[in-house]
């Protein structure tokens, strides 16, 4: 009798042992699910944040073709300042971290600041959870070049339009162009030993993620 009731109780708990068990794999595939959701997300956002650089930092690195520093008068030097004299293109280096991190990229360009929405070429796969699968991740990023210097005007101020006294004669040499820049530090553009622009822009501006 006793064995008998013994078997009746474990033929009975074996369904409740059996549903268990599914709810546990279905709680687990769902929370492996969600992670890699989580994974493609965070990839797409790394994704956006190197597109968005890599676009700031190609169009602070070249000037307009035929640009010549050497040549430059403190006026022209007041629209390098404000980043007029930028070359294009800058979106064809977001597209190509973009591809470096297996996405694709959307680039536009307003100013000095660059906005970027990135797909994951990966997506998270079949999943348990409704909505999930397939589903690819998205990102947006904005970076921003910001200039760090002024022109320094004579008697010590500073200033993005300097008005320079007109000396009689035009010189034979260009004098050098001094900047004042953040943190009490200064820099000299020397036209007799001019620096290359790829080294002078990165001491002028600097370039952050905005968003």
């Amino acid at each position: 009798m006793i064995r008998r009731r013994l078997r009746e109780d474990t033929g009975q708990a074996f369904p409740l042992y059996a549903v268990f068990i599914v709810i546990l794999l279905f709680a687990a595939l769902a929370l492996f699910t969600v992670g890699k959701a989580g994974v493609v997300r965070s990839n797409a956002q790394g994704a956006a944040d190197a597109a968005a650089l890599g676009a700031a930092r190609e169009a602070r690195d070249r000037l307009v073709p035929g640009v010549d520093l050497v040549a430059l008068s403190p006026q022209d030097w007041a629209k390098v300042l404000r980043g007029d004299l930028f070359g294009a293109g800058a979106c064809g280096a977001a597209d190509s971290f973009a591809e470096r991190n297996d996405a694709t990229v959307e680039c536009s360009q307003k100013s000095l600041t660059f906005t970027v929405e990135v797909m994951t070429d990966g997506a998270v796969g079949d999943s348990v959870v409704p909505g999930v699968s397939g589903r690819r991740g998205t990102a947006n990023a904005t970076a921003e070049i910001t200039p760090r210097c002024q022109l320094k005007q004579e008697g010590g101020g500073s200033g993005q339009e300097p008005h320079p006294q007109v000396p009689p004669t035009v010189p034979d040499k260009p004098s050098p162009i001094e900047f004042k820049c953040t943190k009490g530090k200064s820099i000299t553009f020397d036209p007799a030993s001019p620096r290359p622009w790829s080294e002078l822009g990165r001491a002028l501006f600097d370039i952050r993620l905005i968003d």
